[in-house]
């Protein structure tokens, strides 16, 4: 027996180039593009951003057009909004580690292979929404919890960049400030 579908597929929309640049170097410049410098945040003080940077996603995710991409290879609000929830996701889950272990490697994260296999274009603006609260608010508290003699503590990225607690904040905040630029947030 064939099983049909009653409404069509929702075709699935062209890449985006994917981004292979090594951001690191924002940890000591400020960025062009947004205009953030990372590096002069200290330790201490990520947890207390986090909301700042998190919290324009909820408006940008009541916009009409919040699933519309702007070109056809650059990411919608609502895909750059999905990232930026699992990337709040991978971080606290790297700032655990990085407070359990010694000098924890850490796993490769594809954030292309993320958004296709997450199929961020399809999920709905509402439900990210509450998901991306949630996990700013786990990172947020993932970051309060480092103690003052924790934030030297280390971890590397698979392609070898180490990374303290604090200059993984910073890197993270980048990130954040970032693409509330990409959104016009």
């Amino acid at each position: 027996m064939t099983e049909h579908a009653d409404t069509p597929l929702e075709p699935e929309p062209l890449p985006v180039e994917p981004d292979t640049k090594d951001w690191t170097w924002t940890l000591h410049e400020t960025c062009p593009e947004c205009g953030f410098t990372a590096g002069e945040v200290d330790g201490p003080s990520v947890a207390d951003r986090v909301q700042a940077l998190t919290e324009p996603w909820q408006d940008v995710l009541a916009r009409p057009d919040a699933t519309t991409r702007p070109t056809p290879t650059t990411w919608s609000p609502l895909e750059y909004a999905c990232h930026v929830r699992d990337v709040c996701r991978v971080f606290t889950e790297r700032v655990d580690w990085m407070l359990r272990k010694d000098g924890p490697d850490f796993p490769n994260w594809d954030q292309d292979n993320a958004a296709v296999a997450g199929r961020y274009h399809l999920q709905d603006p509402a439900v990210v929404a509450r998901e991306l609260r949630e996990a700013a608010d786990d990172v947020r508290a993932a970051f309060a919890s480092v103690e003052r003699g924790q934030w030297q503590r280390t971890g590397r990225r698979s392609n070898g960049s180490l990374f303290t607690i604090e200059s993984l904040g910073q890197y993270f905040l980048h990130d954040l400030a970032h693409h509330l630029v990409d959104v016009d947030a």
